[in-house]
């Protein structure tokens, strides 16, 4: 693990480089979306807090539907093909135990994940999402792997 660079995602940005590296983030209701191109073997990560932009404010990647078309964006800059990507979806606990269900915001971030990439003809070929528990993900952005473990509430952030 020492020839990777590493860093640190935080919510509501995405990574993508050329570069080997192993990015790391800590997921609650929040959801992280790796996305790989098996040709270029080029990586990229999101992790974004709510399903959709409303219009309002900026259109920045703390909102799934602007975080998912981003990276596609970015990767597709350094070389990527659409065709030849796969997603991984991580995620989208319910760790505050809402009763009102209009508030379940980490299964409203999965299904968008899920909506989007179908859309966009990108094959979700593993995920770990829901439940009441929180996730730390490593994503190794040269080979596509993801490690991940989960953590109680108050190891989220």
């Amino acid at each position: 693990m020492n020839q990777y660079l590493q860093h640190f995602l935080y919510p509501s940005t995405l990574f993508t480089n050329r570069e080997p590296y192993m990015v790391k983030t800590i997921l609650g209701s929040c959801v992280a979306i790796c996305l790989w191109d098996k040709k270029a073997k080029i990586g990229g990560i999101n992790h974004y807090m709510l399903p959709t932009w409303n219009g309002n404010d900026l259109a920045s990647p703390k909102y799934g539907n602007i975080a998912i078309e981003k990276l596609i964006d970015k990767m597709i800059q350094l070389g990527c093909k659409r065709e030849n990507m796969q997603a991984k979806i991580f995620g989208g606990g319910d760790l505050i135990s809402q009763t009102n269900s209009s508030m379940l915001i980490g299964e409203r971030n999965i299904r968008i994940a899920r909506m989007i990439l179908e859309d966009k003809k990108i094959p979700v070929v593993a995920s770990s999402t829901g439940g009441k528990k929180g996730r730390k993900i490593l994503f190794f952005t040269d080979t596509g792997e993801v490690r991940h473990k989960f953590i109680d509430k108050k190891e989220v952030v």
